[in-house]
């Protein structure tokens, strides 16, 4: 008896092992003792009560008491007698009696009693066997449904067998359940190993599991078929991964073969060109081994990428397929529809209790594992994928960006994406951790792009082959350029339309979250910086090509000349491409004209094509100080450009001018009779001419910028070699002089008039002023050195000059007049004469900026193309040249 029971025992008032003090300490614990004392008096006088009823009842049925005692004592000793006597009938005697009847039974009845006690044993175990029927045929029965594929009916006929209430002393049913216990063991292994078949259908998966379920598994089997697909599928990727490398080696060794065999080819090539002892020095066994060693073996080729994009397609293709898969048994699981639509029609007649105790049992299996965690499953698997997708697209080469590898790949990934949004295809943190994984390969992608870019503008930079392009090829545009603008801007369409196409794909994207929504914007600014500094960096390449130019032209007087070119420069373009520019000037103009296209078209072209994948994160005023920052980086580097060329041109221009003033064989002081432009004056006018014929062929939009540059500097040298001479060749001018000089000035004024600038004119007439200046000193001197003055040998200039001497004085506005008079009879006559130059100037301005007298020039010009017959002159009437300013003596 326990503890429990003794304690019970003690608390049992009536009971013999009652206890009092433990009585009143459990149950009377809380009783006051007043009421304890009450208690007792209570039980005290119940007692006494008690005692003396009892005495009344003895006292009052006495004679009854002693009547029961006396026949009870009599039938003691009767029972004593008989017992003693060996001859009564006693037990004893009874008893041996009955031995003695028995003993004869036995041997008469003693076989009939055996045959009897086996029959009721054999009754026993056939009725044992037609109950336990159904069990001993259990073993048999469950492998033949087993083998027949009827796993339900050999899950009903365990279940019934695992009903069955055995008796506890029969051994061999016990043995039997042992034998049903193995083969249910074996078909649950079999059932486990079915789970990894990677083909499995989903309806025969639900049915191995609902079964497995039923059979009361040690483990959840939902969870071990994950599991096992979950290793699969990581199993195949690293199946991708092997593969790739296998066929990675294969073709570096494909091509290091390939590599060697070209080496020994080109090795036999140049054997061939040698003597025959070095031949055969060369092909001895000590030597081969040099074959094929002088260049290293590029594994950078289109091959190795494509390579590298099959095994991203093959990566992507595991989860694609397997994947939606997993997801959707989580999911049936997750629900509870796992395994409930594949019950069979033979399970009807289990009871419906039976029925809900056992979906009670397969939920609690199913819900074993969250969804989260098959979740997270998934997650880690993707993040496998993650890891080998980024470093296969790291590995993809720069130089194959424009090859199809990295937009395909890109493109395998947002298949993936696709097929996960698909409805209940893959976990919200899959689908979120492939588009973040998108979102970073397209970023690397657009960088490298913006990289490419950039470092491939440098590279075409290079490559400048000074041919100019049709007037097609460049759009009609008036700027004739090189085909360095036309790759320059393939080589920004290209990237661009790349970058476009996977902005595109982010904008999508970056409506869903604020993260890449910001990263957009990021990717979107990059963009527009590296689109802005190749435009730079290509204005950059001009502006050094530029100042290659001018240094080399800088250059040319320290090197001997050959042909007008340093022999250093002859050396360069002694192989010029054919139709190729090689003058220097010319290419100054060409890169001037690449200049002023990608100012004017090119950049706007750009720009206004492509800002729409930036436009929505920035503001129109941000978008006009984009343009703004280009055009005056181009306007600077063509103004830095046209110094140089103007600067070079500025130097022949002041050889032709110190030819027209101090080489041309004429003494101002005493200057020949005034009768018409100098051959000299023309000279200097063709230099201009081809100056105006060279930037019109080369870049005629700045063709008036330049002139007027140059006409400008013209005027600044005459009056620098004037100041430089006025002591020594120019320091005096006769009548005859200034009027020769007055002419040719104002001739020059006439047909560069729609290039002359304010500058200019200012210049010009400074110039005129310090002439005046000098010849009326010149005059008057030689007026008053009588002995100096040379005979006159003109009509009325040389007799107004006598007159003037006479006079002992002769003022500006004289020689003024004089000079007016000579233009009023020689300069029209003059621009007919030289009509050409004339028109040269005229056809490149509007004929409103034009002077009369070049205009007549002009139309005669015309006229004579027109008509062969008709007169240069005809009725035309001498037209007066512009007034000059008056300069006083100071």
């Amino acid at each position: 008896m326990d503890i429990v029971g003794i304690l019970v025992e003690k608390l049992l008032y009536f009971s013999e092992s009652f206890d009092a003090k433990l009585f009143l300490s459990r149950i009377h614990q809380e009783t006051s003792g007043a009421d304890l004392e009450a208690g007792g008096l209570a039980l005290k006088t119940d007692l006494k009560g008690r005692t003396q009823q009892k005495k009344q009842l003895v006292k009052e049925n006495f004679d009854c008491f002693v009547s029961c005692k006396t026949t009870i004592d009599d039938i003691e000793s009767k029972l004593k007698r008989i017992e003693e006597d060996p001859e009564g009938s006693g037990t004893s005697h009874l008893f041996n009696c009955i031995q003695g009847v028995s003993s004869q039974a036995n041997r008469a009845f003693g076989s009939l009693f055996e045959r009897q006690a086996q029959a009721e044993k054999i009754r026993s175990v056939q009725g044992m066997l037609q109950r336990f029927r159904t069990l001993f045929n259990l073993p048999s029965s469950i492998r033949g449904s087993i083998s027949k594929g009827e796993y339900d009916l050999a899950v009903r006929e365990y279940r019934k067998a695992k009903s069955i209430v055995l008796p506890s002393h029969v051994g061999i049913l016990k043995r039997v359940l042992e034998e049903v216990e193995k083969i249910m063991y074996e078909f649950k292994g079999m059932l486990y190993k079915s789970l990894e078949d990677p083909n499995i259908e989903f309806r025969n998966l639900e049915n191995i599991v609902r079964i497995l379920l039923e059979l009361e598994p040690d483990s959840d089997p939902v969870w071990h078929y994950l599991n096992i697909q979950n290793h699969r599928i990581r199993g195949l990727l690293e199946k991708c991964t092997l593969d790739h490398e296998a066929r990675m080696e294969l073709l570096q060794n494909e091509i290091c073969e390939k590599a060697l065999s070209d080496a020994k080819w080109k090795q036999i090539q140049q054997d061939l060109n040698q003597t025959q002892a070095d031949v055969d020095y060369s092909l001895t066994p000590e030597n081969s081994h040099l074959l094929g060693d002088s260049e290293p073996v590029d594994f950078n080729g289109a091959e190795i990428d494509a390579l590298r994009g099959k095994y991203i397609r093959r990566l992507t293709a595991v989860l694609i397929h397997h994947i939606p898969a997993f997801w959707k048994v989580a999911l049936s699981v997750s629900s509870g529809k796992f395994a409930k639509s594949s019950q069979v029609s033979a399970d009807s007649n289990v009871n419906n209790s039976a029925n809900k105790s056992e979906e009670k049992v397969g939920d609690g299996k199913y819900s074993s594992h969250s969804l989260d965690e098959v979740a997270g499953m998934i997650r880690s698997t993707i993040s496998v994928y993650e890891s080998k997708v980024h470093n296969t697209f790291r590995d993809l080469e720069e130089s194959n960006i424009l090859q199809p590898f990295m937009r395909d790949a890109i493109k395998e990934i947002s298949k993936a994406c696709q097929a996960f949004e698909a409805k209940e295809s893959a976990p919200p943190i899959a689908v979120a951790a492939l588009w973040t994984l998108q979102s970073e390969i397209t970023k690397i992608y657009i960088l490298r792009l913006c990289s490419w870019m950039r470092a491939s503008t440098e590279e075409v930079s290079k490559e400048e082959s000074w041919v100019p392009v049709s007037i097609l090829e460049r759009n009609k545009s008036p700027y004739t350029i090189s085909s360095l603008p036309l790759v320059f801007r393939s080589v920004m369409a290209s990237a661009m339309e790349q970058i476009n196409m996977m902005i595109q794909s982010l904008r999508s994207e970056a409506t869903k979250t604020e993260d890449t929504f910001a990263q957009l914007q990021e990717i979107q600014e990059s963009v527009r910086l590296a689109f802005l500094n190749c435009l730079l960096d290509f204005a950059g390449h001009l502006e050094r090509s530029g100042g290659d130019l001018a240094q080399n032209r800088s250059s040319k007087g320290n090197l001997h000349l050959q042909n007008g070119y340093p022999h250093e420069l002859q050396e360069n373009y002694s192989d010029p491409v054919p139709g190729s520019v090689v003058d220097p000037h010319q290419q100054l103009l060409m890169v001037l004209s690449n200049i002023g296209y990608c100012k004017d078209e090119l950049s706007r072209e750009l720009y206004y094509k492509y800002r729409h994948i930036w436009l929505q994160s920035r503001g129109r005023d941000e978008e006009d100080s984009d343009m703004q920052d280009l055009v005056m980086s181009f306007s600077g580097l063509e103004e830095k450009v046209l110094e140089q060329y103007t600067f070079a041109k500025a130097s022949l221009i002041r050889t032709a001018a110190t030819n027209y003033l101090l080489d041309s064989g004429v003494q101002w002081g005493g200057a020949p009779a005034v009768k018409g432009v100098r051959d000299a004056a023309v000279e200097l006018l063709h230099t201009l001419v081809a100056v105006h014929a060279e930037v019109f062929a080369a870049c005629k939009p700045l063709m008036d910028k330049t002139l007027g540059i140059l006409v400008e500097g013209l005027i600044d040298t005459f009056l620098s070699l004037f100041h430089e001479n006025k002591t020594k060749d120019l320091r005096s001018f006769d009548a005859n002089g200034f009027c020769q000089l007055m002419l040719e000035l104002e001739y020059f004024e006439t047909i560069l008039n729609p290039h002359f600038t304010s500058d200019a004119r200012e210049s010009l007439k400074s110039l005129q002023g310090v002439l005046l200046e000098k010849a009326t000193e010149s005059v008057t001197e030689t007026i008053e050195t009588p002995s100096h003055h040379r005979r006159p040998t003109r009509g009325s200039e040389d007799a107004l000059s006598d007159d003037r001497q006479q006079g002992m004085t002769v003022s500006p506005d004289d020689l003024i007049a004089l000079a007016q008079q000579y233009s009023s009879e020689l300069l029209q006559g003059e621009l007919e004469r030289t009509r050409i130059n004339t028109a040269c100037f005229v056809e490149s301005s509007a004929l409103d900026s034009v002077p009369e007298s070049a205009r007549a020039a002009y139309a005669s010009f015309r006229g004579s193309m027109d008509s062969p017959s008709r007169n240069f002159r005809g009725n035309s009437q001498p037209v007066g040249s512009p007034g000059f300013s008056r300069q006083r003596r100071r």
